[in-house]
């Protein structure tokens, strides 16, 4: 996208256009910092969801980690094989599988997550402690608003 059509009247980029700028921008940092441990960002997403949410089914990993349940199904695939997560049937519903960090898992979250504070302080440099509370909150909101629009809206 060359911005032509991100602009409003009087030739300033939408927000809505520097969001998804940032977005991509921040995505390609963590894809090539959590890619130097073998894995991918959506990974990393699924893996930090976990130490808040342990026993966490498949399909709610899916939504906490911004993916598809097919793809969700995949990739508990791959982070199991390669000895990150288990899966353990859960004692209320036998036939749901829950998902938990193994220790090799932990170790190689606190690894990512390394990482990424490493993004996030090249990203948030030249903003003080106080712009960044106020970005944070800022974006919370927005986030919110959102989300309960989505729950009000009818199907």
């Amino acid at each position: 996208m060359d911005g032509s059509d991100a602009t409003r009247r009087g030739g300033h980029p939408r927000t809505t256009y520097l969001v998804k700028r940032l977005e991509l921008a921040v995505r390609a940092h963590l894809d090539q910092a959590i890619g130097e441990l073998g894995l991918t960002t959506p990974q990393y997403a699924a893996l930090s969801a976990l130490p808040a949410k342990p026993g966490v089914s498949s399909a709610d990993l899916a939504r906490l980690s911004f993916v598809s349940p097919q793809a969700m199904n995949e990739m508990v695939g791959i982070l199991e094989r390669k000895g990150l997560i288990r899966r353990e049937a859960s004692p209320r519903h036998r036939r749901r599988l829950g998902i938990f960090l193994t220790e090799h898992g932990q170790e190689c979250l606190r690894q990512c997550e390394e990482r990424a504070d490493q993004v996030e302080e090249v990203l948030f440099a030249a903003l003080s402690a106080q712009e960044r509370q106020t970005l944070d909150r800022l974006l919370r909101r927005c986030c919110d608003t959102l989300d309960r629009r989505i729950r009000e809206t009818p199907a």
